[in-house]
């Protein structure tokens, strides 16, 4: 099995956003996945309950029995805001990929590079057991601010895999809990072509 922790101190990073779409482009493509929420708000198991039968299956991360089920291919983790010491190492111990997503503000700035500190400092990424990337989420690239997300993020000496502009289809799909990958491709076929970066970082690394 294959993990992918998607986690930021900051709260409305925009971890959810990432973590449902990405348990819906493995599920679209007939891979065995499951959804773990390791935040009290259950945002993403909120997500999964809505979810249409008719869809391509997601499991519940809270499911002892799917997490250690031999036929999953694929567990994407949604972790809380303010995840740090134990709890951090505890879910890095598990991955084998950390993506970061980060908004193009001063206070997502400040709170994302403290993080990566803490990151550099985990044992099992300083081993090379798990490999950290960043996500810029909800990036309009005509403003300063975006400008100034780019000017961080390429500091950071991290992979940088993609930019998601702010788009009203990813709240539409969130209120029907589907994935941008559940709907027609014409229909979002310029934010599909911003996932592609991500996704092929997670397919080809393994």
């Amino acid at each position: 099995m294959r993990t992918v922790l998607i986690a930021n101190p900051k709260g409305g990073s925009g971890k959810t956003t990432v973590a449902t779409n990405l348990a819906g482009y493995f599920a679209t493509r007939g891979r065995r996945v499951i959804l773990s929420d390791l935040d009290r708000q259950q945002s993403a198991m909120q997500w999964l309950q809505r979810r249409p039968y008719k869809l391509p299956l997601i499991r519940p991360g809270d499911d002892r029995k799917s997490k250690t089920s031999k036929d999953v291919e694929w567990m994407i983790i949604d972790s809380p805001a303010g995840l740090r010491g134990d709890k951090l190492s505890d879910a890095i111990k598990q991955a084998d990929w950390v993506i970061v997503p980060v908004q193009p503000s001063a206070f997502d700035i400040g709170a994302t590079r403290d993080f990566l500190e803490l990151l550099r400092e985990e044992k099992a990424i300083r081993k090379q057991r798990a490999f950290v990337a960043m996500a810029g989420v909800r990036v309009d690239p005509r403003t300063r601010t975006a400008a100034s997300l780019q000017s961080f993020m390429e500091s950071t000496g991290l992979p940088i895999l993609t930019y998601l502009r702010e788009a009203q289809v990813y709240r539409l799909a969130a209120e029907q809990g589907a994935s941008l990958f559940d709907i027609r491709p014409s229909l979002v076929a310029r934010d599909l072509q911003q996932w592609a970066p991500l996704l092929h970082w997670l397919v080809n690394a393994d």
